[in-house]
């Protein structure tokens, strides 16, 4: 039986983290993202600036994570079959990229990644390969179900769905109908399941 060795430091306080994030969603909304800076999600927040650099190396993983992280917790849907499963995805998705952070957050963000490959390289390796990883299921169960085949590239499926988001809230800027979710949704299952 082997035993980890304890743990140096304080432990993480929860309430610290959501404060943290909840000042930034707040900030990012009210100010911008030029505008919002680490000191100023520390002041709002009630904790040092060192207290958020311990968890995140800068402003931009912070944002990522405080405004376009929102649905990866949410529990995975299974609703019996592949076209709401992905409805219910996307709707998430879809409330996440229209809230008001969001939309304050992207242009900046999007320069910043374009600027720091370093900076893609971590948001891809830190949140965006997790969330994938929770959405295979969908995809595993549709095909259990025989709707999909087990080839089915799912990897290209998740950009597609969220590249179409992206595109029709975030960077055209359209607002989204209620029906949008499903009728994505629709759109990439006829293009992957079997008939």
């Amino acid at each position: 039986m082997s035993s980890s060795p304890p743990s140096r430091g304080r432990p993480r306080d929860p309430r610290s983290h959501q404060a943290i994030i909840r000042a930034t969603v707040e900030l990012v909304a009210e100010s911008g993202y030029a505008a919002t800076s680490i000191g100023a999600v520390a002041a709002r927040a009630g904790v040092g600036k060192d207290t958020i650099y311990r968890r995140w190396p800068g402003k931009p993983e912070l944002v990522f994570e405080a405004v376009f992280t929102t649905t990866d917790h949410a529990p995975i849907p299974d609703t019996g079959t592949l076209i709401g499963d992905l409805t219910v995805l996307l709707q998430g998705l879809v409330e996440e990229f229209r809230s008001p952070a969001a939309a304050a957050a992207l242009p900046g963000l999007l320069a910043d990644f374009a600027a720091d490959p370093a900076l893609k390289a971590c948001i891809r390796g830190e949140f965006l390969a997790p969330s994938k990883e929770r959405l295979l299921i969908v995809f595993e169960r549709a095909a259990l179900r025989g709707q999909i085949a087990a080839s089915t590239p799912v990897d290209l499926v998740l950009d597609t769905l969220a590249g179409a988001v992206f595109f029709h809230i975030g960077l055209v800027g359209e607002h989204p109908t209620p029906q949008l979710a499903g009728r994505l949704a629709a759109v990439v299952a006829q293009g992957i399941e079997i008939r």
